[in-house]
């Protein structure tokens, strides 16, 4: 038995491969100096008895194979490195895209707000013009309005001296003529001119104006522009006030054509045998001879 056979097995270090390698060749250049030796030695040499220990050849061959799994398995690290870092990367290039689209849509929702808030601006504005032109159309309807009134009451009163220095005449012509020249002034005056203003505009039925009427919107809006609330049904008009007879009318009274609970069309009686009143679609308003169509009565508000 070999000296070898008495070391007991174990597992020894592991070792690199080029320590592995330097043993081999330190071994490999021993036993070359070993034969060199005894080969340059004397005939009657005794032998060498001594038994050098070497390594096995199977101690090599579990130090070479640990040394491959252990460069596999640090190749294998490596490659998971890797592998996390690209996965890294896609995750930041991911987020990176994410960030940049969430930004751009609130951006884009930002600019929508404020666009819409352009919009409401840009609308209140126009609203407040518009009001604004409609107040100063107004201011001058009414400026108009009070300077037909004036020229209205200037020359009624011209026509009463007239009356005046003709009071010699017939009864039945002096009773004409005070009738065509009676003097309308204050709330009369101011619904008279109203109700002239608008000869010429549209006949719409349930038009309350400006430039559109039935009969019972344009009554309603001529006393309003005296100060007067009317309701807005003819025959709810001509149920106020006083009843009058047709040969006692005054400028300003409410003509009706149908019962006077039950009216189904209503003027504004404007002096001189005279009224206005919007008729229908094809004529409009229109300033007419009470001859032209006779109305059923008439009622006094003022």
């Amino acid at each position: 038995m070999s000296h070898t056979a008495h070391i007991p097995s174990h597992r020894k270090p592991r070792r690199s491969a080029s320590k592995l390698a330097l043993r081999a060749g330190v071994a490999g250049g021993v036993l070359s100096t070993i034969a060199v030796a005894g080969a340059a030695g004397p005939a009657n040499a005794e032998p060498v008895t001594e038994t050098i220990e070497m390594p096995t050849l199977g101690s090599l061959g579990t130090d070479l194979s640990s040394a491959v799994a252990a460069s596999a398995e640090a190749s294998q690290q490596e490659a998971l490195d890797q592998s996390l870092e690209a996965q890294e990367a896609a995750a930041l290039e991911k987020a990176a895209k994410e960030a940049k689209k969430a930004k751009a849509e609130a951006d884009r929702k930002a600019e929508a707000e404020r666009a819409e808030k352009a919009r409401q601006e840009a609308e209140a504005k126009a609203e407040r013009e518009r009001a604004e032109a409609e107040a100063r159309a107004e201011a001058q309807a009414r400026a108009s309005r009070d300077a037909a009134r004036t020229q209205l009451s200037t020359t009624s009163a011209s026509d009463s001296g007239s009356d005046s220095s003709s009071s010699s005449d017939s009864d039945s012509s002096s009773s004409s003529t005070s009738e065509s020249t009676q003097v309308t002034s204050g709330s009369a005056a101011a619904i008279v001119a109203f109700a002239k203003a608008q000869v010429g505009d549209a006949y719409v039925s349930g038009g309350t104006g400006p430039n559109s009427w039935d009969c019972s919107g344009l009554v309603q809006a001529a006393y309003r522009a005296a100060g007067i609330d009317l309701p807005r049904i003819s025959y709810d008009q001509s149920s106020m006030g006083t009843s009058v007879s047709l040969s006692n009318l005054q400028p300003g009274d409410i003509l009706y054509w149908g019962s006077r609970s039950g009216s189904y069309h209503v003027a504004i009686y404007v002096g001189g045998g005279k009224y206005v009143g919007a008729q229908n679609p094809s004529t409009g308003v229109v300033e007419r001879s009470l001859d032209w169509d006779t109305p059923s009565g008439a009622v006094r508000i003022l």
